[in-house]
């Protein structure tokens, strides 16, 4: 395994976890007490805490952190608040369905990650299996529960119903 580019590969996943991090917190904070409000928050905590098993993979693998990624990362989330949404001086439900949609595509990246790692478990032994199957599965279920709370969000803001709206995707 070439340890230069497992390490290039690792540190672009940690800066799309910071910026998903974030992006939980953040829609969770916004609709704490909303209904599903609870689902984002628990995806909130886990998203972070998967962020951290990444982090102490990459020790683990002897993988050198990019601080430089991590700030990136924290700058594209800060970064996409700018967004047109139509609407000026607040939030609109636009936002929330954008924002979910990039969440659970960030999770979709994150489960890509869990694979790949899971691919050369095999011939290291640095790597948990058990962990990793671990890892992906809790992120098709929050791939699952994003999907849900995407699909109720437009339903609201486009007003149409669940079987026009997933007829067209």
């Amino acid at each position: 395994m070439r340890q230069d580019v497992l390490g290039i590969y690792l540190n672009d996943h940690l800066a799309g976890a910071t910026y998903g991090t974030a992006l939980a917190r953040r829609i969770a904070r916004q609709h704490r007490g909303s209904p599903g409000g609870g689902d984002l928050e628990r995806i909130a905590e886990e998203v972070a805490q998967d962020r951290q098993s990444l982090l102490r993979i990459m020790e683990r693998l002897d993988v050198p952190v990019r601080g430089y990624k991590i700030y990136g990362g924290m700058a594209a989330e800060k970064l996409s608040r700018l967004k047109p949404n139509g609407v000026i001086y607040r939030r609109s439900g636009l936002s929330f369905v954008i924002e979910l949609e990039t969440l659970r595509l960030g999770v979709e990246g994150k489960s890509l990650v869990w694979r790949t790692l899971l691919t050369i478990a095999p011939g290291d032994s640095r790597l948990d299996t058990a962990e990793l199957n671990g890892l992906l599965q809790r992120a098709r279920d929050q791939i699952e529960t994003l999907s849900a709370r995407r699909l109720a969000a437009a339903e609201r803001i486009f007003g149409q119903g669940r079987r026009c709206i997933t007829a067209t995707i």
